[in-house]
């Protein structure tokens, strides 16, 4: 077992177990000190983004691992971990809400985002992606692999589309892995720049639509946090000679 997959794996369980401690406390609210009766609909915003969110945290939880076993520099490898530790954490969370309302963690039939009325759905935000929109030239225009994300094999327009706005594609994730040091540095953060640019517009979806006090205040926070990120790493990314895509 790499160290990579070792790390990931305790990641993992430490999303379990705060998955287990979030549905405790979720049971114990609601939509705003109303009887617990008032669960989410399948089809429901907040079950749409809960499944969404998951997957996209996902590539992030990866894309960081990566990133510690290809670089040495100690404030990139900080922020990898706190994202992945942090975004591992809400993952598990959002599981927990679909587990708690008796909601399925998949939903195949159903198009990414499809849940964000109002905000353009799955092609709202393509230009959080580079790559979905033509951007992103040398960094690889691949798809994370739809049997991995638990969406199928519906989400892209090609088998080189990114599964949702912002995330990075199959080859760009192939990129970061043959990558190292200061080159493995800036793609990351590029990468990761444009993924928590699509995060927000998500996270942003959900404090407009999300009827769960919750996974409202939860999605606010990932706003406010991640877009300090992304001038966190717009100011790494200038230490290192470089900017963010698009």
């Amino acid at each position: 077992m790499t160290r990579t997959t070792w790390v990931a794996a305790v990641a993992v369980a430490l999303a379990l177990i705060f998955a287990g401690w979030a549905t405790v406390t979720a049971l114990g609210r609601d939509t705003g000190g109303a009887p617990a009766a008032a669960v989410p609909g399948d089809d429901s915003a907040d079950a749409g983004f809960a499944r969404d969110m998951a997957v996209h945290h996902q590539q992030a939880v990866e894309m960081s691992f990566i990133v510690r076993d290809r670089t040495q520099d100690e404030e990139v490898r900080r922020l990898a971990y706190d994202i992945a530790n942090t975004q591992a954490n809400q993952r598990g969370m959002l599981l927990g809400w679909l587990d708690m309302w008796g909601l399925p963690k998949i939903a195949p039939d159903r198009e990414p985002m499809a849940w964000m009325s109002g905000h353009g759905g799955h092609g709202a935000s393509a230009a959080a992606s580079p790559a979905a929109s033509g951007h992103g030239g040398h960094d690889g225009h691949g798809a994370s692999a739809p049997a991995a994300s638990g969406h199928g094999g519906h989400a892209s327009a090609g088998a080189d589309a990114p599964l949702m706005p912002g995330m990075a594609t199959k080859s760009e994730l192939e990129q970061l892995r043959r990558a190292s040091g200061r080159q493995a540095e800036i793609l990351y953060l590029r990468l990761m720049t444009d993924h928590h640019k699509g995060g927000v517009a998500m996270a942003q979806g959900c404090v407009d639509q999300c009827r769960v006090t919750l996974e409202r205040d939860l999605a606010q926070g990932m706003v406010d946090a991640q877009e300090s990120e992304i001038a966190l790493m717009t100011d790494l990314l200038a230490k290192r000679g470089a900017k963010p895509r698009g």
